[in-house]
Parts: structure tokens; sequence; C-alpha cells
């Protein structure tokens, strides 16, 4: 599993460095996102997000009956050792991929509303045209 993670972490830094920076693939990203959050995308994505979260609460649970265990018997366990730095390394990549999944969300709400924003910025620009200011006029 922590390939995969590592794999989901990847994806989703690609994905907010793309959503940054103004690009013909941001556009098709924001559009990808767009039709995501339409109809059944939407549910589908909650689903996934509460299964991960879901996940990591059971594996910061294991770390922490690990950690008693531990403090319980007064030695460390080779075996308990290894145990508990897998589940660590595990829920670390899985809270970061909740993280940035929440990120990715974001970004994509700010960028929706800047977009919006500068259209209509631009419409109003366009209907109501500035004179300009003559800074050689005698008074």
């Amino acid at each position: 599993m922590t390939p995969l993670l590592f794999m989901v972490l990847a994806m989703e830094m690609g994905v907010i460095i793309t959503m940054l920076f103004h690009s013909p693939l941001r556009n098709l990203i924001i559009m990808g996102l767009d039709r995501l959050k339409q109809g059944r995308g939407l549910m589908t994505s909650r689903t996934i997000f509460a299964t991960l979260f879901i996940v990591f609460v059971f594996n910061v649970y294991d770390i922490l009956k690990t950690q008693k265990r531990m403090i319980e018997v007064g030695t460390t366990n080779p075996t308990d050792q290894v145990l508990l730095a897998n589940h660590v390394l595990e829920a670390s990549l899985m809270g970061f991929c909740l993280f940035l999944g929440l990120m990715i969300d974001r970004l994509h709400y700010y960028v929706k509303e800047l977009w919006l924003l500068r259209k209509s910025l631009k419409v109003t620009r366009d209907s109501n045209p500035i004179q300009p200011v003559n800074k050689n006029k005698k008074a």
C-alpha cells in the first residue's frame, strides 16, 4: 500500500503545481475537476475520501495500541518496532494525501472564483470605458 500512497502523493503534488501556474494544462485540470464535481463523481470522491480517513484513523489507533503494549512490557520487541514504523509511515502518507486532496479542492474553488471575477471585471471595463486624463491641460 505504501507505493500506491507515494504515487497518489506525487500525482496530487503535480496537480497542485499545475494549478498554481497559468497554462493550458491548468485549464484542462480545471475542466476535469468541474466534471468530477458534477453528478455521481462528487459522491464517489467523497466516498474515497471517507474510506481513506477511516483507514487513517485505524492506523493511528494501531500506532497507539502498539506504543501502549511496548510501554506495558517495558522492553522493545523488534517485530513491534517494524510494525510501528510501518503504521507510522502509512498514517503519515494517508494524512498527507487527505491534506493535499483538500488543498486541491480549495485551489479549484479559488481558481474558478478568480476566473469568474476577472471575467466580470472585463465585462464591466468594456461597458464603462474610462476617459483618459490629459495631463497637459492648463488651468
